[in-house]
């Protein structure tokens, strides 16, 4: 077994799940916080950078206003993390102020990673931070975020942080000690898997369903945030947080936990923007020279070959770009909008002008703006 990529990795995000956080939902375990904090002056100690990812808003708001089930309706999540949120950053403020280290609290929505600027703005942040050698800790704005705009789990935001920073790695403590042949808690011969490839789809096969009822992940988005982390070249480690000096031993190369480990080549900084911030706002189906021309070519996507049009969508919005089978191809910003793609369907490109009455691109997707996945 390789030893731990932590050993070498130079920045990390780590994120932190709920259950462990605020010990199944008993408020928020300080003593646990302070010896996780202590483990990560230690990486920073030996020059390694460090981002927090840390869940547990919502989860402390219900111990602080005495609720037994997490809440359902959208608004009561919302207040539940806006109670809780206090706690959580005051707690994570006073374990790092021990160390004489500050922090920064980043609250983000996916909105905030799907518009460019505001993408870019955020990165600015945090590197800057990390420049002043401030510890960030970052949550979903959970006050504020609606389901069009949620990431949906910390996982996922862990994962997008890490392309955000530029990370080397990504470490996701969890209540499990890492991935297994299948649920642990169902089927006592599951076999824990060290190391495997990111992005496999027999990982994502064997990830199971959600975790706790505290948190809004399980392995599965675990798995997924892997993948994400791999494209910009990050590996990520899965490991039990309560393993005793988990992140110490893993920066010495202890092989702890799962790792997965990013294979393929790294996306540019504006190809991971495409692939994993922005919001999909419909689908593309493509016939199969369409497909080799993408894959193979190299090239742009004319309307020649696209077969169908799911959706509804605006000029400049992101598309999928799916085979005839279902599979994603790759994601792009469309030049035209659903209505004019439809009547663009099959159609050479020195056609368009005469169907619409006017030509804005040739192509309905610029290989400049596309990325393959």
């Amino acid at each position: 077994m390789k030893e731990s990529f932590l050993r070498l990795a130079q920045r990390l995000v780590i994120k932190i799940g709920s259950s462990l956080l605020t010990n199944e939902g008993r408020g928020l375990d300080r003593g646990a916080m302070q010896n996780w904090a202590a483990q990560i002056q230690a990486l920073r100690r030996q020059g390694k950078s460090v981002v927090l990812v840390s869940s547990g808003a919502v989860a402390e708001g219900m111990q602080r206003l005495s609720m037994v089930e997490r809440p359902k309706a959208l608004h009561e999540l919302q207040a539940a993390a806006a109670v809780g949120q206090m706690g959580l950053v005051q707690g994570w403020e006073t374990c790092f102020r021990g160390f004489g280290v500050a922090t920064a609290q980043v609250l983000l929505t996916r909105a905030d990673l799907a518009a460019r600027d505001r993408y870019l703005n955020a990165r600015s942040t945090l590197m800057t931070l990390l420049a002043w050698d401030v510890i960030p800790i970052i949550n979903e704005n959970d006050t504020v975020a609606t389901e069009e705009i949620k990431v949906g789990d910390n996982d996922t935001l862990g994962a997008l942080v890490a392309q955000l920073v530029e990370a080397d790695g990504l470490v996701i403590l969890t209540d499990q000690a890492g991935l297994y042949t299948a649920d642990p808690r169902k089927v006592p011969e599951a076999v824990l898997i060290h190391e495997a490839q990111a992005g496999s789809v027999e990982l994502e096969a064997m990830a199971g369903g959600a975790g706790s009822s505290l948190g809004r992940g399980g392995m599965l988005t675990k798995v997924l945030a892997a993948k994400r982390a791999a494209r910009r070249g990050a590996h990520t480690a899965i490991v039990w947080g309560r393993e005793p000096q988990v992140l110490e031993r893993l920066a010495l190369g202890e092989p702890i936990g799962t790792q997965l480990m990013a294979t393929l080549p790294a996306l540019t900084a504006r190809q991971q923007w495409l692939a994993d911030a922005v919001m999909l706002r419909g689908t593309l189906v493509l016939d199969g020279g369409a497909v080799r021309a993408l894959q193979d070519e190299g090239k742009s996507l004319l309307p020649v070959g696209v077969r169908q049009v799911r959706g509804e969508f605006q000029r400049g919005e992101l598309v999928s770009c799916v085979n005839e089978a279902g599979g994603e191809v790759g994601r792009g910003l469309v030049n035209y909008s659903s209505t004019e793609t439809v009547r663009l369907l099959g159609v050479a490109s020195d056609r368009i002008e005469e169907i619409l009455g006017y030509v804005d691109e040739p192509e309905l997707i610029h290989r400049d703006n596309l990325v393959l996945l």
